[in-house]
């Protein structure tokens, strides 16, 4: 792990640089998405998971604590950030979004960073497709060709007994977790972080400055890791979500189905999973991401040793949050705060490390952030703006708020709610049902208020506030 001492001495020659009027050097940037990663890191003042090496990261970094993503799907979360624009009705709805198609106009992070000089490479899962944006990159987008399954025998057996027992279910998967004693070179996410090893020891040799992005698969369904990580948690001390029911008074559409875990066999196809099952799956997601942070670890290990690190700027977020049975829920797919809310980090030279700031923060305002970092000119079309000012102080008054949308909902958080408007069209009819949150009394978002009237006010100006920065006069 890097030492604040590194920083320290990157600093200081960085001034005496400037002094001696040299030409700066342009910084790296190391650029790590984490699949469906809740902020549910030591880091973010949680106990449940073991995460030493993310929590070492957060020692050299600015920790957002309230970051939201603008769509929580894979797809759609990634064509947002990388594009900076927000999502719309019409605009990075699903998984299957992708940049090139829904925003062809837009000049995406990648492209940009390459058009400026830099070798802009992609490994793992970057854009959801290989295949968006490709022009953007140096070299054709890496993933890892290993499954993340490693019982091919129990996993053949399982689909067998699923099948059996729920008729019709032809098309399932194997199970949606898995514990096997193997290494982690077994596994694709180890494959990932040993190919972006080897491109750091790469670029050591190289003057011209890079944009490596990573991105690991975990701790997305199945969860698949090695024993070894299961081992760290004792599954007897695994806790269940206190707020396993819908909230009061929720719209009907509000809560899911948890569709994506039902395509995994011993999930049953309708109604509440088992408390058993329940916790099996809460222990793979921790083993998972303590796997994943192994993984960044290593990486980061790497970053240092390859006398790098000191003119590398790095970023590390998840994609969205993750539900663990919250609500009932699983997966993300809500307007709820478990799916819109997760971890982003930023270590940068020059920028004062382990410090956070409490600021409402948006996943579109990482572009224009690295664009201030890099001292690249900001695209015209970018919607969000750049973190520079919480970087430099963590204290400074942050945005009022952070909207994100899922499907037929639209979503704004502010300091203390969080208010949501379903509408027919996929968001973009006649209004359907709203629901709101107070998280000074509520922050597990299990009653909604709307309808109690010391809320009318607070519904209706935020009603005014989502529709105007979705470019639409409130009804």
């Amino acid at each position: 792990m890097l030492k604040q001492t590194v920083l320290a001495a990157a600093v200081c020659l960085a001034m005496v640089s400037v002094g001696l009027g040299a030409e700066p050097t342009r910084p790296n940037v190391l650029f790590i998405a984490v699949d469906d990663l809740r902020p549910q890191l030591a880091c973010y003042g949680q106990s449940q998971m073991q995460t030493p090496n993310f929590d070492a990261l957060a020692a050299r970094s600015v920790l957002f604590e309230r970051a939201y993503c603008m769509v929580p799907t894979c797809g759609a979360s990634r064509a947002s950030l990388l594009s900076g624009i927000r999502p719309a009705p019409r605009r990075f709805v699903s998984y299957t979004a992708r940049a090139d198609e829904d925003v062809p106009h837009a000049t995406t992070l990648n492209t940009h960073f390459k058009n400026n000089g830099y070798t802009t490479i992609s490994l793992g899962k970057v854009f959801h497709f290989p295949t968006d944006n490709l022009e953007g990159w140096s070299e054709k987008p890496w993933r890892p060709s290993r499954s993340g399954y490693q019982n091919t025998t129990l996993q053949e057996e399982a689909m067998a007994e699923h099948r059996a027992k729920y008729p019709g279910r032809t098309k399932v998967r194997g199970m949606a977790y898995e514990a096997f004693d193997a290494a982690d070179e077994a596994y694709p996410d180890h494959e990932t972080a040993s190919k972006a090893i080897a491109y750091l020891e790469q670029f050591a040799d190289q003057d011209e400055p890079f944009f490596l992005a990573v991105g690991f698969l975990k701790p997305h369904l199945p969860f698949c890791a090695p024993q070894a990580y299961w081992d760290l948690y004792d599954a007897d001390e695994i806790e269940l979500p206190a707020n396993s029911g819908p909230p009061t008074d929720a719209p009907e559409n509000a809560v899911h189905t948890s569709g994506e875990l039902r395509a995994y066999s011993g999930i049953p196809p309708e109604g509440p999973v088992s408390d058993e099952t329940a916790r099996k799956l809460i222990h793979g997601y921790y083993a998972c991401v303590s796997f994943i942070d192994a993984q960044l670890g290593r990486l980061m290990t790497q970053l240092e040793a390859s006398g790098l690190a000191e003119n590398t700027i790095v970023v590390i977020w998840g994609d969205h949050g993750w539900q663990l049975g919250e609500h009932g829920m699983w997966n993300k797919h809500s307007c709820f705060e478990t799916s819109m809310h997760a971890p982003l980090m930023i270590a940068a030279p020059g920028i004062q490390g382990g410090t956070r700031t409490a600021s409402l923060t948006e996943f579109i305002d990482i572009y224009p952030t690295l664009c201030d970092l890099s001292s690249l000119e900001k695209p015209a079309h970018l919607e969000g703006v750049s973190l520079m000012p919480w970087l430099n102080d963590p204290a400074t008054p942050g945005k009022p708020l952070a909207v994100g949308r899922f499907v037929a909902g639209d979503t704004i958080r502010t300091d203390s709610l969080r208010y949501t408007e379903y509408r027919k069209n996929r968001g973009a009819g006649d209004l359907t049902g709203t629901m709101l949150y107070d998280h000074t009394s509520d922050p597990g978002e299990n009653e909604n208020v709307v309808a109690k009237p010391p809320y009318a006010d607070d519904a209706s100006a935020l009603s005014r506030d989502l529709n105007r920065v979705k470019g639409r006069d409130s009804e």
